[in-house]
């Protein structure tokens, strides 16, 4: 049977929005959102992977497993790789979501959809994107785009061509927004962080281009729920009211 494990990279000193995972919203850390939706999927073992004392003292609190890893790493996916290193061979998965610890939005349902769909079409990587329906989206450099080679309200999978930041000069034909998951085929994240950060993911500050810029296909799925990352203290203000209003 194909086991797939959930890590969730997290650390303090984001330098846009520092201590991001402790803030609360409805009394629960960001963090512990995001552990609950991975833990709600039901696609497998969940994971935290810090550096960070008092984010890995967060996850305990709630009896959530934690890894500590080295304070300072290049990307989230290479801090997934030391707690995949820490852990028992036996314990190995064949696929590991690297789900970003700051999408308390992201739906269980949409988790367990990416693990379903990357291991029927056996991709060596895959995420998440939604449709664009505010123009606001395009010019906010916080939020990541992805233009796929086909129109995913169509089929729903689909190959991506590139990312980006600013799409004010993009044509916007099968353009979504990104969602902050990552599952990879085991083998594949190995070669992933043993590659050298390629030109392009130094540039636009984006992890994916070490794939695309070594020929590794990202697959996307669409995702039927919007999710959206906090990265600034404007984005988590609005977080926090829209998720505090549901409840």
């Amino acid at each position: 049977m194909t086991k797939t494990s959930i890590l969730i990279p997290s650390r303090l000193n984001a330098k846009r929005l520092p201590s991001k995972p402790l803030l609360k919203i409805n009394g629960i850390s960001i963090i512990q959102h995001v552990y609950h939706r991975a833990k709600e999927s039901k696609v497998g073992e969940v994971i935290v992977a810090t550096g960070d004392k008092e984010i890995a003292e967060e996850i305990k609190s709630i009896k959530g497993e934690v890894i500590l890893t080295k304070k300072n790493h290049l990307t989230g996916t290479d801090r997934i790789y030391e707690a995949l290193e820490i852990l028992d061979n036996k314990n190995k998965p064949d696929y590991v979501i690297n789900l970003q610890g700051d999408e308390p939005f992201i739906s269980p349902d949409d988790i367990f959809n990416l693990n379903k769909n990357v291991i029927e079409n056996k991709s060596k990587i895959g995420t998440l994107a939604h449709n664009i329906k505010d123009k606001k989206v395009l010019n906010n450099k916080n939020i990541v785009k992805v233009k796929t080679e086909k129109d995913l309200k169509k089929i729903k999978f689909s190959k991506a061509l590139k990312f980006f930041r600013d799409c004010s000069k993009i044509n916007t034909i099968n353009l979504f927004q990104h969602i902050g998951i990552y599952q990879y085929k085991m083998s594949t994240l190995i070669k992933y962080v043993n590659l050298k950060q390629s030109k392009n993911e130094l540039k636009y500050s984006l992890e994916q281009y070490r794939a695309i810029d070594n020929n590794i296909f990202i697959d996307v799925v669409l995702a039927k729920k919007m999710s959206i990352g906090i990265d600034t203290m404007d984005e988590y203000v609005e977080i926090k009211k829209i998720m505090e209003y549901k409840s």
